[in-house]
């Protein structure tokens, strides 16, 4: 398994807990605002548990910025050097 898919299954599961989804609602293309309705404290603990699983500092602002799952998972994997 690729790092960036292995990233967006972690993002996934993650956003399914965060948001009180089935995680199989979720994919690369779900958007955070738009779909989700996410607020700064959903990123935050969303970084949270990526930071601990991949051993990475992430950007609040920068990961914010992403709009979907997707992107955030290639964002984290180009931090993680993959």
């Amino acid at each position: 398994m690729a790092l960036k898919d292995e990233i967006l299954d972690k993002i996934i599961e993650r956003t399914a807990q965060v948001f009180k989804k089935d995680p199989g609602e979720l994919s690369a293309d779900t958007r955070f605002v738009e779909d989700l309705k996410a607020k700064s404290v959903n990123y935050v603990q969303i970084i949270a548990i990526l930071e601990d699983a991949f051993d990475v500092q992430i950007n609040f602002m920068k990961f914010r910025r992403k709009k979907t799952l997707g992107e955030a998972a290639e964002f984290v994997a180009q931090l993680c050097g993959g």
